[in-house]
């Protein structure tokens, strides 16, 4: 059984829509066992702890919490911090001084690398602390795991918005003649790959989707672009931030030292502009880039209800993991087979997830490199929580001319 203490909550890493659903389905969890005496909400992930700026989640009305659930964003707001040595002294007092005995983390791959080192300098110094990760990350690139909590809900919100660009281009082709889509993603096209669902026929946009996953070729770019233009008058082209080229480099990326995290992350963005530069110069035809930005990874309009249970219930799993004393683990989505979508939950050890990436595999990337498989329609399309709404497309059926 897990020690008794007060436990803190922390979000790390890009907010998403269902974020503050994990924290709560912990918190309504923590409630219910005695170990529990108390929770503290740890402001700006790891950096509250280290600064003592933790709030009182006790004092929390039940509904404020319960509202935590549909609310986007990071309510306890986040952080991109990466832990230097001298600051486990800090951490450790700080959790002795409040006697916090449990610490649950939600983020991604670097937000799993700060647990693991949490986990790992508490048990070096022999300080009783059960540490959970709380799997999150629009990227859906954390390895282990079926996928991530937050990844169906800018798929969905993706998949929408580029159904509607590509009717808004095709409409006003004589003045804006090829659209370009840049997503976020960073090295793995899991968000770009979603836009996929966008098509209701098979003339519908998206016409390619360029993942960093396959080496960006320049003239095969441009042979395929003036192939979908010549025959439709016009093309939408999805494309991953971390595209990159033949040589590895990205297309576009920052080569200031500021636009870098703490983890080393160049900032990426950019590359939505350079394909339309490069349409311009080699084929002379219009192109305009259109970036959504980080409302698509936060947009509580098209949160998927998947998405929303899925991230509530690793927030309660986790919680229920460390009260039975399991310390150094995520919680992980298992999908289960059969024709029906059903999804289970697991644990992986934190060491086996910390700043690893998860790709998005070739048997789900079509053999031109330029869309996907059937294999990944069937793994995206539960994780939206049902259908897109259906758009009309007419007939066209003209009218003989007589002059």
């Amino acid at each position: 059984m897990g020690a008794t203490g007060k436990a803190v909550f922390a979000q790390s890493g890009g907010p998403t829509a269902v974020i503050n659903s994990s924290i709560c389905g912990a918190i309504e969890e923590a409630k219910k066992h005695k170990e529990i005496v108390a929770m503290y909400g740890s402001i700006h992930g790891i950096l509250g702890v280290l600064h003592e700026n933790m709030i009182d989640l006790n004092r929390e009305s039940p509904r404020t919490i319960s509202l935590l659930r549909r609310t986007p964003s990071s309510s306890l707001g986040s952080s991109r911090y990466k832990l230097k040595e001298e600051d486990y002294d800090r951490i450790l007092k700080v959790l002795a001084a409040h006697d916090i005995r449990y610490f649950f983390i939600a983020g991604g791959n670097d937000s799993m690398d700060t647990a693991n080192r949490v986990f790992r300098m508490a048990r070096e110094r022999g300080y009783e602390l059960s540490v959970m990760g709380l799997p999150k990350t629009v990227d859906n690139d954390l390895p282990i795991t079926d996928h991530c909590p937050g990844y169906g809900s800018v798929a969905r919100w993706l998949a929408l918005s580029v159904r509607d660009a590509g009717l808004d281009t095709e409409a006003i082709y004589t003045s804006d003649t090829i659209k370009v889509v840049e997503t976020m993603g960073r090295n793995a096209g899991w968000i770009t790959a979603a836009t996929a669902l966008a098509r209701q026929q098979p003339n519908d946009a998206p016409h390619i989707i360029l993942l960093p996953e396959i080496p960006f070729n320049r003239d095969k770019f441009l042979s395929d672009v003036e192939r979908i233009y010549r025959k439709l008058g016009y093309a939408l082209i999805t494309c991953c931030e971390g595209l990159r080229d033949e040589n590895g480099d990205y297309l576009t990326a920052s080569q200031r030292s500021l636009d870098t995290d703490r983890f080393g992350h160049r900032q990426l963005g950019g590359v939505g502009e350079t394909l339309c530069g490069i349409i311009a110069e080699g084929l002379k035809i219009k192109a305009r880039a259109d970036k959504p930005g980080t409302i698509q990874r936060v947009s509580a309009l098209l949160a998927s209800p998947v998405d929303v249970e899925e991230a509530y219930a690793t927030g309660a799993q986790a919680v229920k993991h460390a009260v039975e004393g399991k310390s150094g683990w995520m919680v992980t989505l298992e999908r289960e087979p059969g024709a029906e979508y059903a999804c289970k939950t697991g644990i992986v050890s934190l060491e086996e997830v910390a700043n690893r990436e998860k790709k998005v595999p070739r048997e789900f990337i079509n053999a031109e490199g330029t869309g996907v498989t059937g294999a990944f329609l069937e793994y995206v399309t539960p994780l939206i929580g049902g259908p897109l709404p259906e758009y009309a497309r007419l007939g066209k059926h003209f009218v003989k001319k007589r002059l």
